[in-house]
């Protein structure tokens, strides 16, 4: 077995069972990103959605802004974790990547599938960041310094600054990293600014600054005790915005707009998180491996200014959504014989939401063309709501022989929402309870080929605020309830040789849906049959000489039943896109190169609502010098100009209800390039 392919089967991860397991021992589809495939892709000037949307198969592309809404793994929406903490929350707010810089991440872990092993959301799959921690040994540094222009003019210009210190002793090792990154103005192929997204917001014109340090302390042979601490700020600090020249002589008319100086508003685009987070292991407690982990969540998510019908016109709003998530986690990992062992705990975990909607003043907006932006009042937005979890777990895993291993677990999940008075709409208390199941089964052929199958259950809790937001939506009589997902997976995965694959058949199926109403913005779980089915997989050659080559590829049809009881292909709002990469790389160790294709394919839905698909391509060039790693990265060499998948979801949500289509057609940026410098010494 290759070096490479060895390294795979042998690395170590958390996320198949939320202990330490080798990737060998997981039946399912588990794809790891470490930090050298991470910043390789950076270093052409991605984000992090961006550079995981490529190097995962099964993960939809990335948008090309702040939010990652729609990008599902394999066709349904995932949990994003950070060091096993969940970036999401039941209110759906998509920024969930808009958490942490790449450059404080070790690698990514990722499980492809259906799953409730970390709680509600997972019904495409985990997510796990995994931070950079501390080493042993005398103080180590990194630093890295980066740009990125498309130089179209003097404000196409991004750039980013980072550092590390690392260092301690075989008791206590700390590590502390800084990255802050300030993006100027986009543009597309055409060397045309690219429109502000009015409806999710993007990153231009935007800073960020990220601060996460971990203390690990070694206290007795048997027991350690982890401690993170993460804050992260991700704002617009700029003055372009959207111009509207009709609006002053009719407030209806949203035509005709353009990018000027001068954008002032009193809310303006921001996310705002500060997590700590502690962990605690003992090797051997009552003869078993235990691990508790408690955590503790808070973000601010403001929005930018968006236009509202009326009937007088168009009246701006931004809202701001604040989100406290608090909880602990308790594992036992028992070996109960030589060839059975057993994993079982209990999760706690308590969920404050609260939004506020800021009302710009009319008369101010409709005279400025909507430049300016000034407050008239704050009201509420949502209904605020609270959400405490207690849920059950265990999991049993069998060596049935050398070649043969079964396994399978079951969830209990118990949760209370409480829902504040919402306008003239009494709050109220429902609840439920959701028990899913998992088993598989795995056999490997002791020669690099394994192949497992499984069948797995996961759940979401459908969006509580956009629920219950809507006029007359009486909380009693209207239970909110959980939406379960089940899912079959039969998979094959091979590293010999001169080869590493993984590949993965999947159809997941539920009986109810979340369906999204673009007339008022808010969401309603119907009666209808929904499913998803389709193949992900990976493929790397390695040749003599430094060359390799591979790609990924991912199938995949999502469909809803009608009325008829027929099968019919879901929204392009919602649908994932079948995709593919392929790439060629080399290196000698000292210098590298790749070159690399991203292709994403036409959809049509039902309503003829379509996603034109592109194809771009990347290179990125390394050179190792005496002082740090030097990298040139071309981001859609060939210039293609195209229209984003969120751009184009985004004009099929709010058009024609909020405006006409141009202003929700965020576009592709044109070709640009980074020069990136990283050092570790």
């Amino acid at each position: 077995m290759s070096a490479h392919a060895q390294q795979g089967q042998d690395t170590m991860v958390v996320v198949g069972s939320r202990t330490p397991t080798q990737i060998s021992q997981i039946p399912g589809a588990v794809w790891v990103v470490d930090k050298e495939q991470l910043n390789q892709q950076i270093s052409t000037g991605a984000d992090l959605k961006t550079a995981l949307g490529r190097l995962v198969p099964g993960l939809d592309f990335a948008p090309q802004g702040r939010t990652n809404y729609g990008q599902n793994l394999r066709g349904r929406s995932v949990q994003v974790l950070i060091d096993g903490v969940s970036m999401n929350s039941s209110r759906g707010l998509s920024r969930q990547f808009d958490s942490i810089d790449p450059f404080n991440i070790e690698r990514v872990e990722v499980l492809s599938g259906a799953s409730s092993l970390y709680g509600g959301g997972a019904i495409g799959g985990i997510i796990n960041i995994v931070t950079k921690k501390g080493e042993a040994g005398r103080p180590s540094w990194g630093s890295e310094v980066g740009v990125t222009s498309g130089f179209q003019d003097s404000d196409d210009l991004d750039y980013r600054i980072a550092q590390s210190i690392s260092g301690g002793n075989d008791q206590v090792k700390g590590y502390l990293g800084v990255a802050y990154q300030d993006n100027g103005r986009h543009y597309d192929a055409n060397g045309d600014e690219i429109f502000p997204d009015i409806s999710q917001t993007d990153l231009q014109d935007n800073r960020s600054i990220d601060v996460l340090g971990n203390l690990d302390f070694q206290l007795t042979k048997t027991q350690t005790l982890a401690f993170t601490a993460q804050i992260y700020r991700s704002r617009y600090e700029g003055e372009r915005g959207v111009y509207f020249p009709n609006l002053d002589a009719d407030p209806a008319n949203l035509e005709g707009a353009e990018i000027r100086d001068g954008f002032e508003a009193d809310r303006e685009p921001e996310t705002d998180r500060k997590l700590v987070n502690l962990q605690y292991h003992h090797a051997d407690l009552l003869g078993q491996d235990f691990y508790l982990q408690a955590y503790h969540r808070e973000e601010e998510a403001s929005f930018h200014p968006f236009p509202y019908p009326g009937t007088d016109g168009y009246t701006f709003r931004a809202s701001k959504q604040n989100t406290d998530l608090s909880g602990v986690k308790a594992l036992f990992d028992a070996d109960v014989t030589h060839t059975f062992s057993l994993t079982y705990g209990v999760d706690l975990d308590r969920e404050k939401f609260d939004a506020s909607q800021m009302t710009f003043d009319k008369a101010v907006s409709d005279a400025t063309g909507g430049l300016m932006q000034e407050e008239a009042s704050v009201t509420p937005r949502y209904p605020g709501y609270q959400v405490d979890t207690i849920a059950g777990f265990a999991q049993g895993e069998w060596q049935a022989t050398d070649a043969i291993q079964l396994s399978g677990g079951v969830r209990h999940q118990k949760m209370d929402v409480e829902v504040d008075d919402f306008r003239d709409i009494p709050g109220g208390k429902n609840d439920y309870d959701a028990t899913l199941f998992n088993v598989q089964a795995l056999y490997d052929f002791d020669n690099g080929h394994q192949t497992w199958v499984q069948y797995s259950e996961g759940f979401e809790l459908p969006d509580p605020a956009k629920y219950y937001g809507r006029p007359g939506m009486s909380v009693s009589a209207n239970p909110l309830a959980a939406i379960e997902t089940d899912q079959v997976e039969l998979g094959w995965r091979y590293g010999g040789g001169s080869w590493s694959s993984q590949v993965a058949i999947y159809y997941a199926w539920s009986d109810e849906a979340l369906e999204y109403n673009s007339s008022d913005l808010s969401v309603d779980v119907v009666d209808d049959k929904k499913r998803d089915y389709g193949l992900e997989g990976a493929v790397t050659r390695y040749f003599d000489n430094g060359f390799e080559a591979g790609g990924t590829l991912h199938l995949v049809r999502s469909e809803q039943e009608d009325e008829s009881g027929d099968w019919e292909k879901r929204s392009v709002t919602t649908s994932s896109t079948s995709t593919a990469t392929a790439y060629l790389g080399w290196t000698d160790y000292t210098r590298s190169a790749r070159l690399q294709a991203n292709h994403i394919f036409d959809l049509e839905d039902a309503d003829g609502q379509r996603i034109d698909g592109y194809t771009t391509l990347d290179l990125v060039l390394g050179q190792q010098t005496g002082f740090g790693k030097v990298s040139l990265g071309v981001q859609n060499l060939l210039d293609k100009s195209y229209s984003t998948l969120w751009g184009q979801r985004a004009s099929a949500l709010y058009s024609p209800t909020y405006g006409p289509e141009y202003l929700y057609d965020y576009q592709g940026r044109g070709r640009t390039y980074t020069l990136t410098w990283s050092h570790q010494y």
